[in-house]
């Protein structure tokens, strides 16, 4: 049987540790993007806009679009930016849809 130093199964646990919980923690930015996804939007539009909106918009903002990550269950496909525009809107934040209706006119033309 061979003993393991006790300070090497700390250092051991520690850094096990510490990369679980870098990899449980997410930006705001790759949060956004996943939202975005899981609302429907397409992968380029998705990254695209969550780069330009995750700096411009404050945590509680950020938590009402995740509201909206519901809307592709009850639309099969692939949700229009229009469409998505429209349901920003109905959040009535006028900063959320001036930053996201932005972010989508630039992501659109960069294509």
């Amino acid at each position: 049987m061979t003993t393991i130093p006790l300070r090497t199964l700390g250092l051991g646990l520690g850094s096990t540790l510490l990369f679980l919980s870098s990899c449980a923690t997410m930006s705001p930015e790759s949060r956004l993007r996943a939202g975005l996804l899981d609302a429907g939007l397409s992968p380029r539009m998705a990254g695209c806009m969550a780069e330009r909106m995750a700096d411009r918009l404050s945590i509680t903002q950020l938590r009402r679009l995740q509201s909206l990550a519901s809307l592709r269950k009850s639309h099969m496909g692939d949700m229009t930016v229009d469409r998505f525009l429209y349901k920003v809107r109905a959040l009535e934040d006028p900063e959320i849809f001036s930053v996201t209706s932005k972010a989508a006119l630039i992501c659109a033309i960069d294509r």
